[in-house]
Parts: structure tokens; C-alpha cells; sequence
């Protein structure tokens, strides 16, 4: 991590403004602070800027080689269906919240919870993420949610397949 200082002048500095504006655009900022600082001459910002190498969005240390996933493609129809459910909820929660959807739980925990149909806490908390207190203060509204879920055609159940007799 690297830290970068900044001096404006509180009068008004379009310069020093510019400088700041352009180092944030171009570099990826993980903290700013600012301070108000009064001297007998002047009175300025001090912003101090902790930042990562590397344009903004990415990370020189991490090359992001992360890819979107097409859940509608990864997963069944109805799979998907109960995701998209759960999508919803997570994001009224946090929306009730005040927080991003994110700091819920992930698109991959939703998929898991959908492909998984989980049915306890116990299978919940498996989920890779979901521990103790994400599962006691969300795990309810989920589990509910998964429980309303119509259940999953099997190939024998779909309509369009070929009934079979009985021997």
C-alpha cells in the first residue's frame, strides 16, 4: 500500500483540485482521509490518499481474472427461477438495511443455495461464505423462500417426455 499527500487550499486551489480529481481517476484509492488543517498563514485540506499501483479497477498485485457468470445458462430453468427469487430477496434485505447486496451474500452463494435446495441452517452455513452470523440473521428469510419454491421437474415428470408403463 502506498500513500499519496494533497494540500488545497480551503480559499479555493483549481489546480491542486485538478491533481487530486486526476490521481483519484487514475489510481485505485483504498482510503482517503481528510483533514482541516488551521495555520497562522492559511488555513487548507490535507487529504491523504492510500492507494494500490495500477489504474483504478484493477490491482497490480491481482490481475482480475474473475468472468461473469451466466447463471441462466449454468444453472436448470427452475434453478434458476428460485435464484432469481432469492436475488430479489437479498436485495430487499439490503435495501431494508441500508447496505450493499453484496455484504448479504454473493450471486455464487445464491446459486449454491438454489442448485442446493437447502433445507436447514446446518446446510446453509456449508456454503462456502455463510457462516454463524450471516445464516442467524439471514438463514430464515432464505430457508422460507427456498421452502415456496415449486420442486424440480425430473426428465420422467415433464410433460413432453415419454410416460412410462409399469412392468
Amino acid at each position: 500500500m502506498q500513500f499519496r499527500l494533497f494540500c488545497i487550499s480551503a480559499t479555493g486551489d483549481a489546480e491542486g483540485e485538478a491533481a487530486l480529481n486526476a490521481f483519484l481517476r487514475s489510481h485505485r484509492a483504498v482510503a482517503v482521509q481528510r483533514e482541516l488543517v488551521r495555520t497562522s498563514a492559511s488555513t487548507y485540506w490535507c487529504f491523504c490518499v492510500e492507494y494500490i499501483d495500477g489504474p483504478h479497477g484493477t490491482s497490480a498485485t491481482k490481475p482480475d481474472s474473475r468472468r461473469r457468470v451466466d447463471y441462466k445458462e449454468r444453472l436448470s430453468e427452475a434453478d434458476f427461477a428460485l435464484f432469481v427469487q432469492l436475488r430479489e430477496l437479498r436485495k430487499t434485505m439490503a435495501a431494508d438495511e441500508a447496505i450493499p447486496v453484496y455484504a448479504i451474500c454473493t450471486n455464487e452463494q445464491l446459486a449454491a443455495m438454489a442448485e442446493g435446495r437447502a433445507s436447514s441452517i446446518s446446510e446453509l452455513k456449508a456454503i462456502d461464505g455463510l457462516g454463524d452470523a450471516k445464516t442467524e440473521k439471514y438463514g430464515a428469510a432464505f430457508l422460507d423462500a427456498i421452502s415456496r419454491a415449486p420442486p424440480r421437474q425430473s426428465q420422467e415428470e415433464k410433460p413432453d417426455a415419454p410416460s412410462r408403463k409399469p412392468d
